[in-house]
Parts: structure tokens; sequence; C-alpha cells
């Protein structure tokens, strides 16, 4: 299939990889155009624009935030200014509102949008094996289904409306940010009171959590590894802001969401915007005097 790739960053150049490797005919762009060269070297092309990139069936984007996704859809040379009229798939954590606004703005110049974020850090997407939670037509999902099937190990179709998946995502992402937060405190209570924090988390994984995300942000805290970020703090602390939006919005009180917000804070100060937002343990450990 003729497909457009936009946003090549750790996630973006797994997925536009894979998706080259499937067989694919596939275009791409980034805003620096480097980042492009390695696919280009397996099979891909480079578009010059946002438009030229999405001249084909489906264009798909996966970019750090709403800005960012605005200037590519919105612009004089973005998505919505190609003649093709692709399918426009966006990957990207993005706001419910900007998720409404490109729905509405698609369906007026003859589109179809797809939210399609995406669980699962970078070492998932180079292995083809995130999970994929999809909203939107059912024609439009019908015809990105090998795509999907391309990058992930499982897709969850959840609805016409397509802000139902950026709901789901940024409700995965709190309830994340929450595992990650609790097993810090429960490690460092632990270690203070001389067992161990492998031992804890030996008993924890293979009882009552026995998940993916205790098992592997577990062995991230247990090691620290926190740098190169799979996912920077950065990026969790502008999702956590998406999550108070949309409960402003919604009159849903989040209690948690601000600790969670203010320890995320306090790891970009403490540690710099390049540490992984798990690093929220480091902080955890610090506060205890460990």
């Amino acid at each position: 299939m003729e497909i457009g790739f936009i946003g090549l960053g750790q996630m973006g150049s797994a997925i536009a990889g894979n998706l080259v490797k499937a067989g694919h005919d596939v275009t791409v762009w980034n805003r620096s155009a480097d980042k492009t060269r390695p696919l280009v070297e397996i099979g891909a092309r480079r578009a010059e624009t946002p438009t030229g990139a999405a001249a084909g069936k489906v264009v798909f984007t996966m970019l750090a935030n709403d800005q960012a996704v605005e200037r590519v859809v919105f612009g004089d040379d973005g998505v919505l200014a190609s003649a093709a009229r692709p399918i426009h798939v966006s990957m990207s954590t993005i706001s419910v509102a900007l998720a409404e606004r490109l729905t509405e703005a698609h369906a007026a110049s003859g589109g179809d949008f797809i939210s399609a974020p995406v669980f699962g850090r970078p070492s998932f997407a180079a292995a083809g094996k995130l999970a994929v939670v999809a909203a939107g037509d059912d024609k439009a999902l019908e015809v990105c289904e090998p795509l999907f099937a391309a990058i992930g190990q499982r897709t969850f179709k959840v609805g016409a409306a397509p802000k139902n998946a950026n709901v789901i995502k940024l409700c995965g992402n709190f309830m994340i940010l929450a595992a990650i937060e609790s097993l810090a405190e429960a490690m460092t209570l632990a270690a203070k009171n001389g067992v161990e924090k492998a031992t804890l988390l030996d008993v924890l994984t293979n009882t009552l959590f026995g998940s993916p995300i205790y098992q592997t942000y577990g062995d991230i805290l247990l090691h620290e590894r926190f740098e190169p970020a799979g996912f920077a703090a950065p990026l969790g602390l502008k999702d956590m802001n998406l999550v108070d939006s949309a409960a402003l919005s919604s009159r849903v009180p989040m209690p948690f969401l601000g600790v969670l917000r203010a320890q995320l804070l306090a790891t970009i100060a403490r540690h710099g915007e390049d540490i992984d937002w798990s690093a929220l343990g480091k902080v955890v450990t610090e506060n205890s005097g460990l």
C-alpha cells in the first residue's frame, strides 16, 4: 500500500521501519531531515513537505504534542493541503479537543480521520509488538488493518468516534505513571526496612502484580535505567496535563493526578529533561533519605 509517515522520533522511526519491512511503499517526512536517512536506506522515500508525504492512501502522524500535529495538518504544506485526501491516522498522544477538531476538519475536506495511539515503549515498537488502540470509520479502519498488523501484536477497535482512542490512551498513561509511583514507593519502603528491592519485586510480580507494566518498570526502577529515556519525563508531564484538561472539561476529580504531576516536575527540576519519566523513582528514593 502507498502510505506516508510523518514524525520520526524513537517510536515513529521504529513503526515506519516495520511498515517498510512489511513491503509497503512508504514516504517519510520529518522536521529534521537527517532522521529520514536510515529509512531511505532500507527503501523508503523522503518527502520535501508534509503534503508530499500525504500523497498515498494513508498517512500516519507520530508527533510529540498538539502543536506539532497542528503544524503538519493545518499548515499551508500540511496534510489537509493534499489533493489525495488520504486516511489520516494519528498515533500521537494528543488532547481530546484536538482529536475532535481533526475529525471535523477531515470530514469537511472529504477525508477520513482515525485516532490510533499505541501502548508500548520503543523496544516494543521495534519488535512490532505494540498494542494499537484505534477508533474511526469502519471502512477506513478496514483499510488500515494490514498496516496495524505490521506494527502491533493486537489492535483494539474502540468505536466510531476517533476521540475514544485518545481518551483511552490518556487514561492508560495516567495509570502507568500511577503504577510507577506506587511501585517506587513500595520498593523504597522495603529497602528502608532491610528488604532487598529485588526480593520485593520478585514476590509482587509473581503473585499480585504479574503484569507487563510492573515487570517492565520494576526492572527499570531496580537497576535505575533512566537514561537514555524510552519516554522522556517532559512528555509524561505533557500527557498528565492533557489528562488534566480532559478531567476539567468532564468535571472528573482526579486528586492523585496532582501528586503525579508534582513528582514529574521534581524529577525534571532535579535531573533534567532527558531522563525517563520512571526516574520519578529517584525522587521517591531521595525524599526518603536513601
